[in-house]
């Protein structure tokens, strides 16, 4: 489905169904299109868990690579993900394989299965897993011609963004200052407003909120993760579940990919309320 084919789905649900329940269809029909390249690793991971066998000659994590990557250059050569959107991506693939590496290294969390194509003992799909939030934002702003505004001055965010990624790191030496942090996030964007179409009504959504609710939907894909036994955590207890703690981590890293794609896509980012959607 090209953005072509996702115009004529709008225009199809929109004229079929009446009023709201068409918008909501075509909202998490958007949803997913725009979730696609994380859809595709979480599917590809829940399915090679019940199918992989351990003497097989390709390790999973291997398979698993080599599904990322084929995926990766289809979603590039179909046009489904453009070049500035494939450049977010490669700077999530690189940022996150070097925080795998060192929270690897401080027994944060751990791979049980072993395969050829890693680093420093990460899997090299696990850049990819990173990389699929990256491509969620970046082809959301495309399909939901998404506006934010008003936003803060850019460098206050990105400020914002490296001490965030660098708490990552430093907490393991020094005091976690992820509720400064998480105040942080409140103040700078307590005003800011993710403007989206559904379709040619303007709707909007405070940024904190979408970062909160994008950050359950991580934690649930990190439960899948934990469940596939791709990745472990001890602090999982008897439950099974991924420890809360978690969800705060994903909240602030979604700060970090927010601004990371805005390095790249900045068209999006508005001072003055939004304008009508391009059709």
């Amino acid at each position: 489905m090209a953005d072509a084919s996702v115009a004529n789905l709008e225009r199809t649900l929109t004229t079929r169904l009446p009023g709201r329940a068409g918008q909501v269809v075509l909202f998490f029909a958007k949803l997913g299109w725009a979730a696609a390249f994380g859809i595709l690793i979480l599917s590809a991971i829940i399915v090679t868990r019940l199918i992989w066998h351990d003497d097989w000659a390709l390790a999973r994590y291997d398979a698993l690579v080599v599904f990322a990557l084929i995926t990766q250059i289809l979603f590039i050569r179909f046009k489904l993900e453009s070049w500035e959107e494939a450049k977010v991506i490669l700077i999530f693939h690189i940022s996150g394989t070097i925080m795998e590496i060192f929270k690897l290294s401080q027994g944060s969390w751990d791979y049980p299965d072993q395969g050829v194509l890693e680093i420093g003992g990460v899997p090299l799909f696990s850049g990819f897993m990173y990389a699929s939030v990256g491509s969620f934002i970046a082809r959301s702003i495309r399909i939901f011609h998404v506006q934010i505004a008003p936003y803060p001055a850019f460098w206050m965010t990105a400020l914002l963004a490296v001490a965030i990624y660098g708490n990552f790191f430093t907490h393991h030496y020094t005091y976690d200052i992820r509720w400064i942090l998480f105040a942080a996030t409140l103040i700078l964007f307590w005003n800011t407003r993710i403007w989206f179409f559904i379709a040619s009504t303007p709707r909007w959504i405070p940024l904190p909120l979408g970062a909160l609710l994008s950050a359950v939907l991580l934690w649930i894909a990190e439960n899948i993760g934990t469940f596939t036994r791709t990745w472990t955590y001890e602090t999982q207890g008897d439950t099974g579940l991924v420890d809360i703690g978690k969800f705060g981590s994903w909240y602030l890293l979604l700060y970090v990919s927010f601004v990371t794609v805005t390095l790249v896509l900045r068209d999006a980012l508005k001072p003055h309320p939004v304008k009508p959607a391009p059709r």
